[in-house]
């Protein structure tokens, strides 16, 4: 298993360098097409002196804007792609969520940096994962190589994990260690057992991983914590496993990985 085709996404509003360059590392270790995209839209109500309201005349000028950004991004994706990638360009003036998720049919995975608070000119995650379809590789801010050195598996028995794991093989199999972790908050035995049919799915790939037990409450943060003292730079986790309203009501791991800027995140759904 590997992944043939990749987009990456470029933000309007940040350099694109390193994720372009990101992207060239990936294409190149997998001998996968590069796909290019970006997209931003006008936002329908713009500020006027009278307040908010409708106006052509702005809203074109935001266009025009937006499409020399957009012209500025492929020739700077173009100059950096080598020609012993086959890269290809994808742009458009509309939602950055829903033109990534509509192009993601084309691809095996998606890579992408950090979001903003404008969803009109960077993408959203969460909706990201949710519709596309497609594994979404969310990278650490400024990096130009997810090495997948170490990659932890935040385990826990839900089809959105299960979906990740399969989706993140490739990473798996180059990877010098994998840990498979769950936080036991029950101390339920079922637990184990789960973790080592994880292992012994892993192993059938080839791919040698150990188990962990994390005691505690079930929370992004101990995760991440967990993460950080086994040197991990790839998290690899299901997104969603409770809905996404209570996620973001109430917080959870998806939100919190979301949000955790300091590491490569690989999430299914």
């Amino acid at each position: 298993m590997s992944y043939k085709s990749i987009i990456v996404n470029l933000a309007v509003d940040a350099p694109p360098t390193a994720m372009v360059k990101l992207g060239i590392e990936l294409a190149e270790r997998f001998g996968a097409r590069l796909i290019g995209l970006a997209a931003a839209d006008v936002p329908p109500l713009v500020a006027t002196g009278d307040g908010m309201a409708y106006e052509g005349e702005i809203m074109q000028i935001q266009r025009t804007e937006i499409e020399k950004r957009l012209a500025e991004l492929r020739a700077e994706f173009e100059r950096l792609v080598p020609a012993s990638i086959s890269g290809e360009w994808g742009q458009a003036v509309c939602s950055p969520t829903r033109f990534l998720s509509v192009s993601a049919r084309a691809a095996d995975l998606i890579v992408t940096g950090e979001a903003g608070d404008n969803v009109f000119r960077t993408v959203d995650i969460g909706s990201l994962a949710l519709g596309a379809g497609r594994p979404v590789l969310i990278a650490a801010s400024n990096v130009e190589h997810v090495m997948a050195k170490t990659v932890l598996v935040a385990w826990k028995d839900t089809r959105e994990a299960r979906r990740a794991i399969a989706d993140a093989l490739p990473f798996l199999a180059t990877a010098k260690e994998v840990v498979v972790a769950t936080i036991d908050t029950d101390r339920d035995e079922s637990v184990r057992d789960s973790l080592a049919d994880v292992a012994v799915f892993l192993e059938h790939h080839g791919i040698k991983a150990r188990t962990e037990l994390i005691v505690g409450e079930a929370d992004g943060d101990r995760l991440l914590t967990f993460a950080r003292s086994i040197h991990a730079d790839l998290i690899v986790s299901g997104a969603y496993g409770h809905s996404r309203l209570r996620e973001w009501a109430f917080g959870g791991v998806t939100r919190t990985l979301i949000d955790g800027s300091s590491i490569n995140r690989f999430m299914s759904y």
